[in-house]
């Protein structure tokens, strides 16, 4: 049986791409969306956001800027946004058509913040963080890993899984379809912006969304 599940990751409070990649997936007729975190940051349209995932059903899990958004004072962070962030899980994990998939925001050594940095600037794969990676990976169970956090574009054997970052939807103008039980992934571009593989804040300027 063939599954295919749509990938997205910090969508940042910025609905217009995330609305994008929820109608590609929805034509390509995804059997589910995982999001890798980081709902709310930057962006100023939280709520549209929070609306369109919970709208198509994403699985998501919790991503820095989701903590430090419902950790504010309580007067300040109450509602519908509050309390779906505060109830999205740091781990998931599940299997499809004979894989096992887990996602974290930033990696499984610190779910939140220390992410999975694989490309320098130019979106090319640095040996030593491609080795080191895969030494602290070596056995870990799942198949598939699907990661955020660091607004970069990869899908690289680390260890024993598959490593995916589909990109930031808002800074990256990307997102992913991974076809199981192939293990085949698509990455596509949003916005009608060329993709960034590697995305920095040296780009705050030209990133236009």
């Amino acid at each position: 049986m063939t599954v295919k599940i749509g990938l997205i990751s910090d969508v940042h409070a910025t609905a217009e791409p995330l609305q994008e990649a929820l109608a590609i997936f929805r034509h390509a007729g995804v059997d589910s969306v995982l999001c890798a975190g980081d709902v709310a940051g930057y962006g100023d349209e939280l709520e549209q956001t929070v609306a369109l995932l919970l709208g198509d059903g994403c699985k998501v899990v919790l991503g820095n800027h989701d903590l430090w958004w419902s950790e504010r004072p309580r007067h300040e962070s109450q509602g519908r946004v509050a309390d779906y962030l505060r109830s999205l899980p740091t781990v998931l994990e599940f299997s499809a058509a004979g894989k096992t998939i887990c996602m974290v925001h930033a990696s499984p050594l610190g779910y939140l913040m220390e992410g999975i940095r694989l490309l320098d600037d130019e979106g090319v794969v640095i040996p030593q963080q491609r080795a080191s990676w895969s030494n602290s990976l070596q056995s870990f169970a799942a198949d598939v890993l699907v990661v955020g956090h660091t607004h970069q574009v990869f899908a690289e054997q680390l260890g024993h899984p598959l490593v995916i970052n589909p990109g930031s939807t808002r800074f990256n103008h990307t997102c992913a379809m991974l076809t199981l039980p192939e293990l085949r992934l698509e990455f596509l571009p949003l916005s009608g912006r060329i993709p960034l593989l590697s995305w920095n804040w040296g780009m705050e300027g030209s990133k236009g969304g």
